[in-house]
């Protein structure tokens, strides 16, 4: 993400097909002769709620989205987290449930949190189109909320966020996270002694405002950010 590197504006490692070394901005400059801003998509979806939706005013938070992979945008004190690349913190490893024994789908790790949680893990695992055709009691959503949790308690724990936007396509099932917020308050077992999580999880972990438009409004937040550095 640093712009002075030959490499600024490539896709780099990534599990999706046809994506990998494919440079973005150059393929952009080619027809559009304008400032753009260049970021991942869930940092985009990040600034997005931080513009104009749940994270407005708030200078250190996290947002995951859930749903063809896992991706964790984090926001501290005002900056989107930027380092060596980029944060993977959707490839993480957690401790897998010991009822569970699929291999997980990520190309890189197998069994990290993408390759476990990610929608298409949950539909290659139960042999299904789509996650979202699991009945609620099925035992595939213990799975989720059992990874989910283990995650947020992990980037909760790294990051101190004050607030974390759980979006993507996985967390359409409403019933989903109210399990979170008690699989989280357990994990850390008051060690947190804050209020926001003792009292309030329900508004600690909560989910996108801007609901599926999160990231097409950080796309424009980059826009903008492009064009007042050009000037």
């Amino acid at each position: 993400m640093d712009p002075s590197l030959k490499t600024f504006g490539m896709i780099r490692s990534t599990p999706k097909q046809g994506w990998k070394d494919f440079d973005f901005i150059s393929s952009i400059k080619k027809h559009f002769n304008i400032p753009i801003g260049f970021d991942t998509d869930v940092n985009s979806s990040a600034l997005g709620e931080n513009n104009w939706g749940a994270a407005k005013g708030i200078d250190t938070f996290v947002y995951i989205t859930v749903g063809t992979g896992i991706g964790v945008g984090a926001v501290v004190e005002k900056n989107l987290l930027h380092g060596l690349t980029h944060p993977e913190m959707g490839h993480i490893f957690i401790p897998q449930n010991k009822e569970d024994d699929f291999e997980g789908v990520c190309p890189y790790h197998k069994n990290c949190l993408e390759g476990l949680a990610s929608g298409p893990s949950m539909s290659k695992r139960w042999k299904l189109k789509e996650a979202l055709d699991l009945a609620q009691n099925h035992i595939g959503w213990e799975f989720e909320s059992d990874y989910l949790s283990l995650a947020i308690a992990n980037y909760i724990l790294c990051l101190s966020p004050k607030i974390i936007i759980l979006g993507g396509g996985v967390m359409n099932q409403n019933f989903l996270l109210p399990i979170i917020h008690k699989k989280v308050k357990k994990l850390l077992n008051g060690y947190i002694n804050n209020d926001m999580i003792l009292k309030n999880i329900d508004k600690f972990i909560v989910k996108p405002a801007l609901g599926n438009d999160s990231g097409i409004f950080g796309a424009l937040a980059l826009a903008l950010e492009a064009e007042k550095k050009k000037n």
